[in-house]
């Protein structure tokens, strides 16, 4: 187990940052017992964190030049506020270095940006089995919504939901 340490560093995610910003998915997958889902790879997220368009940005921390947790967002956007927003995809520190403020300090900076960018909120999911990040979420500030359920289509259906035959032509 590493020592613990305050000296991490939050910086901008750079392209040599990839593969370890993708071994820190796959271990976030391994946590939330959803390896199956991670179909991508680091050639595509780095395409999609640094190409043309950029549909992302992420964050990483580092100690000692050793990436040791991420965040990862986009920007959404608030019809009700009828402003930007920013989405917290993922956030994950591995857990040799949990209980230092990465964590927090990564959400932090991720808090500054969308107020730098006059975002009217800043959102993310949480699976509701994780008790340990709901009460720091809570502690922060954060607002776990109780009525509301994410709704989500991929593959297959995603395919067939684009190409059925009651979809309007867009021109």
């Amino acid at each position: 187990m590493p020592p613990l340490s305050s000296d991490f560093v939050i910086r901008p995610a750079q392209p040599k940052d990839v593969p370890d910003i993708f071994e820190l998915i796959q271990e976030l997958a391994r946590y939330e017992k959803l390896e199956q889902m991670v179909t991508g790879s680091s050639e595509t997220l780095e395409r999609h964190l640094f190409g043309q368009p950029t549909y992302a940005e992420a964050l990483v921390a580092s100690i000692d030049q050793h990436i040791v947790g991420f965040a990862l967002f986009f920007t959404n956007y608030s019809t009700f506020l009828t402003q930007p927003g920013l989405y917290l995809e993922d956030l994950f520190v591995h857990s040799d270095y949990r209980r230092q403020g990465i964590g927090k300090a990564l959400l932090q900076q991720v808090a500054n940006l969308a107020v730098e960018r006059n975002c009217g909120r800043l959102e993310w999911s949480v699976l509701d089995w994780n008790e340990n990040a709901i009460s720091v979420y809570q502690r922060l500030g954060a607002t776990v919504l109780p009525d509301w359920r994410i709704c989500r289509v991929v593959g297959h259906e995603l395919q067939a939901l684009a190409h059925s035959p009651s979809s309007p032509i867009v021109n």
